[in-house]
């Protein structure tokens, strides 16, 4: 089955059948219904070379996650791979693993496969991704990081109110000896979630001292790792703040091992409201980050500038809130 016998069943020229199937120019909701109909009659499937050929780029998005172990991000894909074909195209996923050079290495192979735009989920940030996109002229969205403009558009989490929100619900319980634990400082998010503790610690409890981070590196080990250079601490705090759900799971564990009950003995809220959360022994109380909305805004903002080459890019900011669960509650009294 060729595109003219479709544009002969049809009564319309090839060139409008082209148009319908790549969506390049403007065809009358009746002409496409028709091009529609005899495209289902017969089954017909473009050729993805053709495609390309005709719109100067594939039908293909690509997907840089940092880490697609982390229980954070299969909520995204499916999301995006969701918008993504519903809008007819085709994903493809890459795993960047935290690691800054593979990143750009696997942006610039995406590019010669003429993908049609490029959504960057990842923690991990270079400028000479800004320069690639601009050189490219390839459509891209960024989390957290990179640039608004022509062919770029950038979805913000608001970790700030976030992380608000939860030294807000610690400070009500009557906590006031409380620290944090971040991701490695080198990574952007990480930074934005410490600066976003230092601020509320300041803003809700501004008799006390100077706030403490514990780095982790966002995975179970890190939280595990950080929680026992608190627990070798003098000054041992009665609640914790964790920069995402699986540090705080880890910590968790390790506070568990060293005999202290949560949140009798200390409390901990994480961020992500991942699966698991909830079923963790106590159940996390955690920063929910809607997930699906973060996938397919993504999708919707990179189309945006796929179909309109010439448009500006769009910021686009995903609220939070807080969900209380077990793991949290007022400090225990000194005897």
């Amino acid at each position: 089955m060729r595109i003219k016998d479709i544009a002969r069943e049809a009564g319309v020229s090839t060139a409008t059948v082209s148009h319908v199937i790549n969506k390049t120019k403007y065809v009358s909701d009746p002409t496409r219904e028709k091009v529609e109909l005899a495209i289902k009659k017969f089954g017909y499937h473009p050729n993805a070379h053709a495609q390309m050929l005709a719109l100067g780029r594939s039908k293909i998005i690509g997907l840089l996650v940092s880490d697609i172990a982390n229980p954070f991000f299969p909520e995204i894909i499916k999301s995006v791979e969701a918008s993504v074909i519903a809008a007819g195209y085709n994903l493809f996923l890459l795993n960047t693993n935290y690691e800054t050079e593979r990143t750009l290495e696997y942006v610039q192979r995406l590019i010669q496969m003429k993908v049609a735009g490029i959504i960057l989920m990842t923690a991990e940030f270079d400028e000479a991704l800004v320069k690639e996109a601009k050189r490219k002229k390839t459509s891209f969205v960024f989390q957290d990081l990179g640039f608004v403009g022509e062919r770029s558009s950038k979805i913000n989490l608001d970790y700030a109110a976030g992380i608000d929100e939860a030294v807000r619900h610690l400070v009500s319980l009557g906590h006031t000896n409380i620290v944090h634990i971040g991701g490695a400082h080198e990574i952007y998010s990480a930074a934005v979630r410490w600066e976003a503790f230092s601020d509320a610690m300041k803003r809700h409890l501004p008799n006390e001292v100077e706030p403490r981070m514990f780095e982790g590196d966002f995975r179970f080990e890190g939280g595990r790792l950080a929680a026992s250079q608190i627990l070798a601490e003098k000054d041992r705090p009665t609640a914790v703040v964790v920069a995402n759900d699986l540090m705080a799971l880890g910590a968790m564990q390790e506070f568990k091992a060293a005999g202290l009950r949560v949140p009798q003995d200390i409390s901990i809220i994480g961020f992500d409201d991942i699966s698991f959360a909830s079923l963790s022994e106590p159940a996390l109380t955690t920063v929910f980050s809607p997930r699906v909305e973060i996938g397919r805004r993504a999708v919707e903002a990179l189309l945006l500038t796929v179909d309109k080459p010439h448009q500006q890019g769009i910021e686009i900011k995903i609220p939070t809130s807080l969900v209380q669960r077990d793991s949290t509650a007022p400090p225990r009294k000194a005897t």
